[in-house]
């Protein structure tokens, strides 16, 4: 699962760039530019204020995109991520409406879902994701989800103390 830390990101698109490359046909920067179409990046850096913050596919356990697909074309793998079978999808766009996340769009064609795969290519060669370990600052990072899980807890636990010293300090 790719774990995304806000705090740690400079919106410096680093993780657009290595995404985009390692899903074109020559997984080679240079070629990439002039391959047509231009491949497209599954995730993207939004700018929120003064914080950048990487978005991408989170592979719910539960995917609602999973849920509403009429043909199945979104899949989630055993253990793994959720992919679009690209020969099963009709463009209904369902997927894009339920996505909690705002990480289903269309390709370049506007026929076909596209989204996160996680890199499904490199995780079976037995490499990182692309974006994560393209990120300078490891804002975002490739933990397993119980990784995930536990350092949500404690950022949780972290604001929660937070907010009681605010109270305190309010109080006194």
């Amino acid at each position: 699962m790719i774990y995304v830390d806000p705090e740690r990101c400079m919106g410096c698109h680093t993780c657009e760039m290595a995404c985009a490359v390692a899903h074109s046909e020559s997984k080679d920067l240079f070629k990439a530019i002039y391959e047509e179409p231009r491949s497209k990046p599954r995730v993207v850096v939004e700018a929120v204020g003064r914080t950048s913050v990487p978005l991408q596919c989170r592979h719910c356990e539960d995917a609602p995109c999973v849920a509403v697909c009429p043909t199945h074309a979104m899949t989630k793998l055993e253990g793994g991520p959720v992919i679009v079978r690209r020969e099963l999808c009709i463009g209904c766009k369902a997927c894009i409406l339920v996505c909690p996340f705002g990480a289903v769009t269309m390709d370049h064609d506007g026929k076909v879902a596209h989204k996160c795969d996680l890199c499904i290519e490199r995780l079976e060669a037995g490499e990182e994701p692309a974006c994560a370990s393209s990120c300078p600052t490891g804002a975002l990072r490739f933990v397993p989800a119980e990784e995930v899980a536990r350092e949500a807890r404690r950022r949780a636990a972290e604001r929660f103390l937070v907010s009681l010293e605010r109270r305190e300090q309010a109080a006194a």
